[in-house]
């Protein structure tokens, strides 16, 4: 089982991947699913700025893509060059997350290494939010 340092140290790889030759602002994801397998993500930007994708959202879409519709804990990781900081989720990012997670649980972790992070859950991220069961 991944602990929450070893799923920090993930996100911080993968921010190594980002492509962002435009704001110079790489951010790196790792989530695992209810089943235990990993998945991560970096940001993917586009001259045009409106097909840039978010590494939460990478990473959420490669695990759908897999088949997994349950996300129990993703960790996040951002910054340009060697200065990190805290890179919360952006609002998109966070109603993407809530679509797969039952947002009481998810546990978010936003940090700047496997020691240096914030623990927080989708509910205090993305309060009162609108979700599938709103459609029922």
């Amino acid at each position: 089982m991944i602990g929450d340092k070893e799923l920090m140290g993930f996100a911080l790889a993968a921010r190594h991947m980002a492509y962002a030759p435009y704001s110079g602002y790489q951010v790196g994801a790792a989530l695992i699913t209810d089943d235990g397998q990993l998945y991560t993500g970096c940001n993917v930007e586009n001259a045009s700025y409106g097909a840039t994708c978010c590494a939460e959202r990478t990473a959420v879409f490669k695990a759908v893509s897999d088949g997994k519709r349950v996300i129990k804990s993703i960790a996040i990781s951002g910054g340009k060059g060697d200065e990190l900081n805290m890179a919360f989720p952006c609002g998109i990012c966070r109603q993407v997350l809530r679509e797969f997670c039952d947002p009481k649980k998810l546990k978010v972790l936003v940090g700047i290494s496997s020691d240096d992070y914030k623990e927080y859950s989708l509910q205090e991220l993305l309060p009162e939010s609108f979700g599938p069961e709103a459609l029922e």
